[in-house]
């Protein structure tokens, strides 16, 4: 009886059918960065609902991936514009405040160390010469009568 029959050992840990397909991850399925997995169990453990679809955890990753996207976007453009090479607080806000939906959004957020807006009022500000506005009344106006 020596040698008639061979039993297969240490195939795919005991699986039967052939090779196994390599894992693939939600996130690369829908083509994202964002983990959909852990948006997943964070949307359940948070019992927003007693059900929970497939698709939903999708979508608020692929939204929040694009939100990420573009407020990181325009704070890489701040930056550049203070001849910046890393974003810092302060780029982060001048993006999200400069940007009218973001800053919709975002009204009620405090960046720390974000600062504020540059901004000083007109009534601040000096008033012009007396040169300039002598000039703009010294120009003369034809007084026109009203059609009738």
């Amino acid at each position: 009886m020596e040698g008639t029959t061979t039993a297969k050992v240490g195939v795919k840990g005991g699986r039967k059918g052939g090779d196994r397909k390599k894992a693939m991850t939600k996130s690369v399925k829908a083509g994202l960065q964002f983990p959909v997995g852990r948006i997943t169990r964070f949307l359940k453990k948070g019992r927003y609902a007693q059900r929970l679809g497939s698709g939903a955890p999708v979508y608020m990753a692929a939204v929040l991936e694009y939100l990420a996207a573009e407020v990181l976007e325009l704070a890489g453009n701040a930056a550049r514009d203070n001849k910046k090479s890393r974003i810092i607080p302060r780029h982060l806000l001048l993006a999200i405040r400069n940007d009218e939906e973001l800053g919709k959004l975002l009204a009620g957020v405090t960046i720390a160390f974000g600062g504020v807006l540059p901004n000083i009022n007109n009534v601040l500000l000096p008033k012009k010469s007396g040169k300039a506005e002598g000039v703009a009344e010294k120009k003369p106006t034809s007084p026109k009568s009203p059609k009738k």
